[in-house]
């Protein structure tokens, strides 16, 4: 399964959005399958951007998610403007159409921080 970063952001958007997380969650993401969203809270897991219960068994990933670590409310931070979102997207397209996450997160605060102090 491919990463799809369009899915982190929206992952990471409705852990934050969510009024009740004490016992966890497994968001349901619209356009995505259960297994999508699954597998993708694995790499935020794995990344240091929430905090979860593996939950996986024979049947496959699973994760309860718990709550957003501090690496993971930046990003949301840096990624939130929907403009700056769109603007980092294509500029990763112009450049060839893959890039790791430190580096997307790096232009996300940059060009962040270009239109905060323009």
């Amino acid at each position: 399964m491919k990463r799809d970063m369009e899915l982190v952001r929206k992952i990471l958007l409705a852990v934050e959005e969510a009024e009740d997380i004490e016992g966890g969650i497994q968001p349901e993401i619209e356009g995505y399958s259960d297994a999508q969203v699954a597998y993708h809270s694995g790499l935020l897991y794995n990344a240091g951007l929430i905090t979860a219960m593996d939950a996986s068994s024979m049947d496959g990933p699973a994760y309860i998610i718990t709550g957003l670590t501090w690496e993971g409310h930046d990003f949301l931070e840096a990624s939130r403007n929907e403009t700056v979102w769109k603007k980092a997207k294509e500029i990763v397209k112009n450049k060839g159409g893959g890039m790791t996450f430190d580096i997307l997160k790096q232009l996300l605060m940059k060009l962040l921080s270009e239109q905060v102090l323009s």
